[in-house]
Parts: structure tokens; C-alpha cells; sequence
């Protein structure tokens, strides 16, 4: 029985490694179908959605079908109940993509906005912490989910700089307004990606060290 539980564990966090494969190349590809106005690209990010969702599905069901036939308790359950955290996350962040990509089929529909946007420090700033949350997870490495932590008010203050700068400037520079409207929604997305990367970290931290650090509870 022992040999079967701890045989679906690592199916579990196989699954999950999947997940976030294909997640981080969807954030990925979506910034760089943004970039470089790719709209072949950004199809392909939207429908590879498909594949994420029916992921997050299943490990959902495993997540379930484990703690149902097997009871576990202490790290096990710890992390069990943090995978279907994460999961929920990386889903999320995998509609998030989808969202730049649409955004993205507008915006090469228009001329580039002549303004220094600072999209590009945002997004890399963003994929970064995706890319270091999901290193924290496999090598369960709570330091580095602290790090990551920290980390979201410099995405959050580079949102509010892009939204006031829109904000300031000339009206004859904001046409079409739906080009402005797409780039704060861009820039929204990409400071979400940041939110869920910050909630995976802190799932990571319980399922490592057993603290809840959600809400600034521990201070």
C-alpha cells in the first residue's frame, strides 16, 4: 500500500512539473508575441490553454483520489493540499497568458504607441519571479520563496508607473483609446502573474516548513 501511495506522490509532482512547463512557456510566449507583434504566436498561446486546463483537471482528481483512499498526514498532507493550491495558480496564470495574447491580437492591429511604456522591465521582472517560484517548488526551497515574495511590490510599483504615465499624457498621444485600454490591461496581467507567483511561494513555504505566511499572519 506504502509502494502505491508513494508511487502516485511522485505521479502527483510529475503532473505538476508539467503544469509548470507549459504554464511558464505560455507566459513566455505571450510576452514575446507582444514584443515582437507576433500574431502566429499569440494563437498558439491561446489554444494551447486547452492542454493546461484539462492538466489542471487532473491533478485536481489525483489530489482528491489520495487523500481519499490513503489519509495522509504531516508533509504528505502538507503537500497534497499545497499542490492543489498550486495548481489552482498555474491554471490562472495560464489564462493570464491567453489574456496578453488577446490583448496582443488588438494592439498589432494599430501603430505601436510612440511613448516609453515600460512593459518590457515589467514583464521581465514578472517571468522571473514565475521562473524562480516554480525552482523554489522543486527544490523546496523556502529561502527562495521568501525572495520571491519580496519581490511582488517591485512588479506592483512598476504597474502603478505605467498606469500614471498613461495617465499624463497628451490626448492626441492616446489615440485610439483602445490601444491605451489594451496596454493597462497588459500591464494588469502581468502584475497578476506576479500575485500568483507571491502565492505559490507562500504554499511553498507551508508545504516545506509548515508556516503560514498568507495575510503577513506571522508578523
Amino acid at each position: 500500500m506504502q509502494r502505491h501511495f508513494d508511487e502516485a506522490l511522485e505521479q502527483l509532482k510529475q503532473k505538476l512539473l508539467r503544469m509548470s512547463s507549459l504554464v511558464e512557456q505560455s507566459i513566455g510566449s505571450s510576452i514575446k508575441a507582444l514584443m515582437d507583434r507576433n500574431a502566429e504566436l499569440a494563437y498558439k498561446v491561446i489554444k494551447a490553454d486547452d492542454a493546461v486546463n484539462m492538466l489542471e483537471i487532473e491533478i485536481d482528481e489525483l489530489c482528491l483520489k489520495l487523500l481519499a483512499l490513503h489519509q495522509p498526514t504531516a508533509g504528505d498532507l502538507r503537500f497534497i493540499t499545497s499542490t492543489m493550491k498550486i495548481n489552482n495558480d498555474l491554471e490562472r496564470i495560464g489564462d493570464l497568458a491567453v489574456n496578453i495574447g488577446q490583448r496582443t491580437l488588438d494592439l498589432i492591429k494599430v501603430p505601436p504607441l510612440k511613448l516609453k511604456i515600460n512593459i518590457p522591465k515589467m514583464a521581465t521582472a514578472a517571468q522571473a519571479m514565475l521562473k524562480d517560484s516554480l525552482n523554489a517548488f522543486v527544490n523546496k526551497d523556502s529561502k527562495l520563496a521568501y525572495e520571491v515574495c519580496k519581490r511582488d511590490d517591485e512588479v506592483d510599483d512598476l504597474n502603478h508607473e505605467i498606469f500614471m504615465e498613461l495617465l499624463s499624457c497628451k490626448p492626441e498621444d492616446l489615440t485610439p483609446v483602445e490601444r491605451v485600454i489594451d496596454l493597462v490591461l497588459v500591464a494588469k496581467n502581468l502584475e497578476r502573474v506576479a500575485d500568483h507567483s507571491t502565492n505559490i511561494c507562500e504554499d511553498i513555504i507551508y508545504m516545506v516548513d509548515g508556516k503560514v505566511i498568507k495575510h503577513h499572519i506571522t508578523d
